[in-house]
């Protein structure tokens, strides 16, 4: 039978979400407790792979046991055995077919930026003391992404993918006080993606580019022409889609 897994974790800790020599992740920590409660060898695949300090308020991946699950709250035993920066929320029953990553039919994005100093979210925002942003410029910039499909300027540089294009479906900037948060949501991201769109569009708002040039950054699938990619530490994954019959009626 095949589960899902609904979770968020704080990655300050964590060297992203995928396993890896000699680094902690989240899928090993996830691996270990669903692998300590059932007594047998899981393995889970996620619906991405956030990199080393990336945050998720909702992430989804999915296993394979012949156990029946159901019959028991395992999110709260899975819960018992995982480090407090990782949150079970659900474990529950899909069909056969379904698959964390390639079933997700949206991921949604947020770049928290605090304007001043606060010492109690200096793990999870960018701060910017005294920039001065022109936030208006930053959100016509942002409307630019939505004429465009290939994002290869955003990517990381030597990424095995098949394609570099993306449908943006949002993306905006919100103002709340001294918070400003960047949203963006697309059908799939590259790796590197929204970090160095963060970055780009915030040379605009500081005056470094000009809202046309995010045309000509984009066209010229070019990297280097792109802003630099702004800490991970203000980056969360905070929403992924799937359809609604991958569920199983338990």
């Amino acid at each position: 039978m095949r589960y899902f897994i609904e979770l968020a974790y704080n990655g300050k800790n964590f060297h992203g979400w995928q396993i890896q020599p000699d680094a902690i992740s989240v899928q090993e920590v996830i691996e270990k407790g669903l692998s300590k409660i059932l007594r047998e060898d899981i393995q889970i695949v996620g619906a991405g792979r956030t990199d080393t300090g990336v945050h998720a308020s909702q992430m989804f991946a999915h296993f394979e046991t012949n156990q029946d699950l159901t019959k028991a709250d395992y999110a709260y035993k899975l819960n018992a055995v995982l480090p407090d920066e990782v949150a079970i929320y659900e474990i529950f029953l899909v069909n056969e077919e379904a698959h964390a990553r390639f079933h997700a039919t949206s991921r949604s994005y947020e770049y928290r930026i605090f304007l001043g100093r606060d010492p109690f979210c200096l793990d999870t925002t960018l701060q910017l003391h005294h920039q001065k942003l022109n936030i208006e410029n930053m959100n016509k910039a942002a409307k630019v992404l939505f004429n465009h499909i290939n994002f290869k300027c955003f990517s990381k540089s030597k990424t095995d993918v098949k394609t570099y294009n993306c449908k943006i479906y949002e993306a905006k900037w919100v103002l709340n006080e001294k918070n400003l948060t960047f949203h963006v949501s697309a059908d799939r991201f590259l790796r590197n993606m929204v970090r160095a769109i963060v970055g780009t569009l915030l040379e605009i708002g500081l005056g470094k580019k000009k809202i046309e040039d995010l045309e000509k950054i984009i066209l010229s699938e070019n990297r280097s022409k792109a802003g630099v990619s702004v800490p991970a530490k203000g980056l969360f994954l905070t929403k992924v889609e799937y359809p609604a019959t991958i569920r199983e009626n338990e």
